[in-house]
């Protein structure tokens, strides 16, 4: 790589890789698979809304009570002076910008990438009651107590509460289990000319499907108890754990 001319704005923990968000995971793994030359700058999520309105990052969506909501990742283009929020927009900003690297999302198939981004946050919803409280606790301290204050009022109940009835619960980790079920599913359909063999939504290749879904099978691996993952990575005939296996190269932080 080339000196780094791109700002990757990430959130911090305490984990040894640092690393954790599978929504800035996505834009990594699109950094590192296109080996363009970046920094990480890390945020703490208390910061995240005064360095956006700082550098001119646009918000995802709004709060419930309408005012913007401002989350990361984001990009700092130092080549274009470009500032970009939200993981599918970067990576289509970065196809665009960077036309001679790998490209990840065909232009003709941007509207259903944007369905597939839409599609999979409900789908993957069942990781929510496991992960989210697990992913508190390897927060540092600003952060940690932002995300508990602000995730418990979303949800009406105490992170603990909520993966206490999540462990308790059977049917809970079934739902996981069900989604990557129905993910495995979609990918089959998607090469029906060769499912037995299909690694990657875009055929030989990795496209930008694959890394949202490694992106989130990465923070599983985290974030969940050795026994938990040892149960993910054996569903569907170890897909999940192959495709973390084939994508780790692009797992770097830098």
């Amino acid at each position: 790589m080339s000196i780094p001319n791109i700002i990757l704005y990430d959130i911090p923990s305490a984990h040894p890789r640092v690393a954790w968000s599978p929504n800035t995971f996505k834009s990594r793994y699109v950094l590192n698979f296109k080996g363009l030359a970046y920094t990480t700058k890390w945020v703490e999520y208390p910061d995240i809304e005064p360095l956006c309105k700082e550098i001119g990052g646009a918000p995802t969506r709004n709060k419930p009570d309408g005012r913007p909501h401002y989350t990361l990742p984001m990009i700092h283009d130092l080549n274009t002076g470009i500032v970009v929020t939200d993981s599918l927009n970067i990576a289509m900003y970065l196809d665009k910008t960077y036309p001679s690297t790998p490209q990840l999302l065909p232009p003709s198939a941007w509207p259903l990438f944007r369905a597939f981004d839409d599609a999979m946050q409900p789908l993957l919803a069942p990781v929510y009651p496991f992960a989210l409280p697990l992913s508190q606790r390897i927060l540092n301290p600003p952060s940690g107590a932002y995300f508990r204050e602000t995730r418990e009022k979303t949800l009406g109940q105490m992170l603990d509460a909520l993966l206490d009835g999540a462990e308790r619960d059977p049917a809970q980790w079934a739902q996981v289990k069900a989604s990557f079920a129905t993910i495995e599913g979609w990918m089959k359909t998607s090469l029906a000319d060769d499912a037995a063999n299909a690694r990657f939504f875009g055929g030989a290749h990795p496209s930008y499907a694959d890394l949202y879904i490694a992106a989130y099978l990465l923070w599983l691996k985290t974030v969940l108890p050795a026994e938990r993952w040892r149960d993910v990575e054996s569903w569907n005939g170890g897909r999940w754990a192959e495709l973390l296996a084939t994508l780790a190269k692009y797992e770097t932080v830098v």
